[in-house]
């Protein structure tokens, strides 16, 4: 049954007005969950069939707890289900006319208040029995503005709460909402109720044991979740130091290779027969070694300053226009002495994505040389943008030597190249993991399709700054 309040009454300030001073207490959800369950209990092991009023915080927990009352008693309690009645929390209105179900729907009322109610903020449990009466009274306080130009604070503002069993206190409120319910309300039969002055001393004592053990739970659930919390972070902290120890022993193992073949190249120039052409050949080889080492280097130490850096970098607006056509031109000489065709399309009003401070320019570059080094002469190279919903999806594909199916989960990975091509092409494995850090950074995304001996798809989602310009498109096709 459906009731309609039209007056307007605070049960937390009848409480502190009344005769009776009481002191209001701090209280977190957890806690007023437990002092709810406990006076549940309480009713539920003397079998007694009291008259409810609630009005608890949004959550199935808390109506099951109301539902496991009635139920146990068979339905002969009756209780009153406090809600405040408005088009913007319909949800809430639906979850409580669904949260109590039959054998027990006729002696459960929902009772409706307007918009701007007293009771608005506030929560309460009214327990009215010739046995027992019982007020748990809970005020939410208004949280404070944070300053424009100050942190926002994570901590919760605490409840504040009354509980009390003076049955004369209590009185005093059901006298006070005698006033606002209409005579032909059912609720005027839990006001006409007089209220026992004080309970029995042993439905006390039974109260409080199952205060401390609702507290005791709580307690262990708190203690169970700080260990599961410092098992994880000590699990995460584990994984991140194996990381850094292969990543280390990756850096050592790669840094080896070019000193070896340096020492080698060392050891033949000191030959007395050695002839022009093959010293010629082993200076080259230390030159490409020094470079490649170089390389590597530069590579881990970006690698560690994202590390230390990126979270903390800000992120920039960036038209693509402004960028991907600039990098193109810089290596369409290189593609032009490998006989590639290099096309790209960019539309000129496509909207400004999101992306770390030089972030896309050294995404294009990675990616672009990436296309044409590993695209054999005469092969062909697009990098083509275009908008996909919220994003913005820049495209390289090539017709180059592609990767095996078997190695595309791997080629993010730090110093992965794929075989046997990177021994010619002499990058070092760090480009696509330098790629995914700034783009995970950005909030972007990049994946892969590709086939052996025909070519390789690279796509990647960066977040769009909208705008409503209308788009026209620029494109340039070299070879």
């Amino acid at each position: 049954m459906d009731i309609f309040l039209d007056q307007d009454l605070s049960v937390y300030q009848q409480a502190l007005g009344a005769h009776v001073r009481l002191q209001p207490f701090s209280v977190s959800s957890a806690n007023l969950l437990s002092l709810v369950r406990a006076q549940i209990d309480l009713l539920i092991e003397q079998n007694i069939a009291a008259t409810l009023w609630v009005k608890l915080p949004p959550g199935k927990i808390w109506h099951t707890e109301i539902q496991r009352y009635s139920q146990q008693l068979n339905g002969s309690c009756i209780i009153f289900d406090f809600h405040v009645a408005e088009e913007g929390n319909r949800q809430q209105r639906v979850e409580a006319e669904n949260a109590p179900s039959s054998p027990f729907t006729s002696s459960f009322h929902h009772v409706y208040l307007f918009p701007d109610s007293l009771l608005r903020r506030e929560y309460f449990f009214l327990v009215l029995s010739s046995q027992l009466c019982s007020l748990i009274s809970v005020s939410r306080p208004q949280k404070k503005r944070q300053p424009i130009s100050g942190k926002p604070s994570h901590k919760t503002s605490s409840l504040l709460a009354i509980n009390t069993f003076d049955g004369r206190l209590i009185q005093q409120v059901l006298d006070s909402f005698k006033k606002t319910i209409p005579l032909e309300s059912p609720l005027r039969l839990a006001v006409d109720l007089v209220c026992p002055v004080a309970p029995e001393p042993t439905l006390i004592s039974q109260l409080l044991a199952n205060q401390l053990q609702q507290q005791e739970q709580i307690n262990r659930q708190i203690v169970s979740k700080q260990i599961s919390k410092t098992q994880q972070q000590h699990q995460k902290l584990q994984n991140k130091l194996q990381l850094k120890d292969e990543f280390l022993r990756n850096v050592c193992q790669e840094l080896r290779t070019p000193i070896t073949h340096m020492k080698t190249a060392l050891s033949l120039l000191n030959s007395p027969n050695l002839k022009v052409p093959q010293r010629q050949r082993y200076l080259q080889l230390l030159n490409t070694q020094c470079e490649y080492q170089n390389s590597l280097i530069t590579g881990v130490l970006t690698l560690v300053e994202f590390e230390h850096n990126l979270e903390q970098t800000p992120l920039e607006s960036v038209r693509l226009s402004d960028v991907v056509p600039g990098v193109v031109s810089t290596y369409q000489p290189l593609a032009q002495e490998k006989g590639i065709m290099l096309a790209y399309t960019v539309p000129t009003q496509l909207p400004p994505v999101w992306c770390v401070s030089g972030g896309i320019k050294q995404i294009v570059i990675h990616l672009l040389s990436n296309s044409i080094k590993f695209t054999p002469n005469g092969g062909q190279v697009w990098v083509r943008c275009r908008v996909q919903g919220d994003y913005v999806q820049l495209e390289f594909r090539d017709t180059g030597i592609g990767i095996a199916e078997s190695e595309i989960p791997k080629i993010f990975d730090p110093f992965y190249r794929v075989r046997p091509a990177a021994e010619e092409s002499g990058g070092v494995g760090l480009g696509l993991t330098i790629v995914q850090q700034l783009l995970w950074r950005s909030g972007g995304s990049i994946s892969l399709k590709s086939r052996t001996s025909e070519g390789s798809t690279f796509t990647i989602n960066l977040a769009s700054v909208r705008d409503h310009s209308s788009e026209k498109s620029t494109s340039k096709i070299d070879k």
